[in-house]
């Protein structure tokens, strides 16, 4: 069989490439090699039966703002975003916890002493948030829509989260920052892990934290349908070694890492075209635990009980060092967790009464530890008697995460490192980077700009790459 285009993996970046070739015209095929789409949206009974666990992403504030999604029809697609009261909270020892809700006056209300500084800080930014996001959202060597408000975030985004800290003085304050910034997967004190705490948090005032009801698969399975809705066909359970093996396309877009670029593309590489991708960096890897639990889990921070998501890991020293220490190589006895309790929002991941929840602390790449122990003891820190609720845990080292998905290189689920050189030349310094050196052959993962996260934009930027090609002297056939 042939088709215009061939996208190979059907992660969200994947379909959304696929969703932007087919509304242009063209016949497309989606490849899988899972027996279910989705990639990093997927949902499955995983601890037990009843009780519905996303397997890797949870909470979609990217989803929220991406142009992507936005200009989906997602509710006529079966999809419900449940947005909690408060988009994330951090506890802290003594029964205290700071927490980011509703607008920027609600939040800086609760910060005490920081309130003003708070203010300062995230006001201008929430203002521009509908001019920077979709900036932030593209590629970063690309002129922005709006340099001006692209600057003033800039500004305080380029320093690392540890000099913006400084803003504080308050440990409420700024353990919401550093919960935030630690989302990058870095030491704190790396450039630009400003820029991820901001950017997060100034999109919880714009759009939310939300969830999807019934679970992320829903967001993947919109996307396939809107496919197919176009005419095109999302194939899974094949698995694809070789470009050779794929039908003759006019395009071929790969939602893989670099490190499956090379292995598919084999000696169509030169050794040189080989070892610029051979030099990609991957990042932090993760070991993720789902607990199906007998109730709520009994924060001793009102504000977390109303929280979609809660960032475990104390002060910002404590979470600075749980991040060093991933960085050196090394299991951090208490570690920074990020946790996700769906039932908040949306009743239908669990029998009646009972819930589902989500969590994951970072690890050395390729990590093969079960970190539950050391996760539980900090959930149990903030909310004592939460072991108590637990009925049964399905629990996957950073090797078993790589198992599941091939994109996840060593644990890692942002398909790689987000250092300062990779945010701007991702995946290899090449002006446009969806292209790859073969002619008609392009990445679409988030392994390129915007990078990690469920917003589409990787896919939808390589698809518009790969229609420019063919309406122009590029255009050629590709497999």
């Amino acid at each position: 069989m042939t088709a215009d285009a061939i996208v190979v993996g059907s992660g969200p970046n994947g379909l959304a490439a696929a969703v932007t070739l087919a509304r242009a015209g063209l016949n497309v095929r989606v490849l899988e090699g899972a027996d279910t789409p989705g990639g990093g949206c997927r949902t499955a009974e995983l601890a037990l039966p009843g009780f519905r666990h996303d397997v890797c992403s949870a909470v979609h504030p990217l989803a929220a703002a991406s142009p992507f999604f936005t200009e989906l029809d997602l509710a006529a697609l079966g999809v419900t975003l449940c947005t909690p009261k408060i988009a994330f909270a951090h506890p802290l020892d003594g029964g205290r916890a700071a927490w980011l809700a509703g607008s920027v006056d609600e939040t800086a209300g609760g910060l005490g002493a920081d309130g003003r500084a708070y203010r300062r800080l995230l006001e201008p930014l929430v203002r521009d948030a509908s001019l920077t996001l979709p900036d932030i959202l593209s590629p970063l060597r690309s002129v922005p829509g709006h340099p001006l408000a692209m600057a003033r975030f800039g500004l305080h985004g380029l320093p690392p989260a540890s000099l913006l800290a400084r803003r504080f003085r308050t440990d409420e304050a700024r353990a919401l920052l550093a919960g935030a910034a630690a989302h990058s997967m870095l030491r704190l004190t790396s450039p630009l892990t400003g820029a991820f705490g901001l950017t997060l948090m100034m999109t919880a005032h714009a759009v939310g934290w939300p969830v999807v009801e019934g679970g992320s698969a829903r967001l993947a399975d919109a996307l396939v349908a809107e496919v197919a809705s176009l005419g095109g066909e999302v194939e899974v359970g094949r698995w694809v070694t070789s470009l050779g093996e794929l039908p003759r396309a006019k395009a071929v877009l790969l939602d893989v890492t670099p490190r499956q670029l090379a292995a598919l593309a084999g000696a169509r590489l030169t050794a040189r075209q080989r070892g610029s991708l051979e030099r990609y960096r991957y990042g932090a890897g993760v070991c993720k635990v789902d607990w199906a639990l007998s109730g709520p889990v009994p924060w001793a921070a009102a504000a977390c009980r109303e929280a979609g998501t809660v960032h475990i890991g104390g002060t910002f020293a404590e979470v600075a060092r749980s991040e060093a220490d991933v960085s050196a190589g090394r299991h951090p006895e208490r570690p920074f967790c990020l946790v996700s309790q769906p039932g908040v929002v949306d009743p239908t991941r669990a029998p009646a009464g009972q819930h589902t929840l989500w969590g994951y602390c970072h690890v050395p790449p390729g990590s093969t530890v079960d970190m539950s122990a050391r996760i539980e003891a900090q959930i149990e820190r903030f909310a004592p008697g939460f072991a108590d609720l637990v009925l049964a845990r399905s629990v996957r080292t950073a090797a078993d995460m790589e198992r599941y998905n091939p994109n996840y290189v060593g644990g890692d689920i942002n398909g790689g490192a987000a250092t300062l050189r990779q945010t701007f030349f991702r995946p290899v310094p090449r002006w446009n980077p969806y292209r790859t050196a073969l002619p008609g052959v392009y990445l679409c993962s988030s392994s390129t700009p915007p990078g990690g996260g469920v917003h589409g934009m990787c896919g939808q930027a390589a698809a518009r790459t790969a229609l420019a090609d063919l309406a122009g002297p590029a255009g050629q056939l590709a497999g």
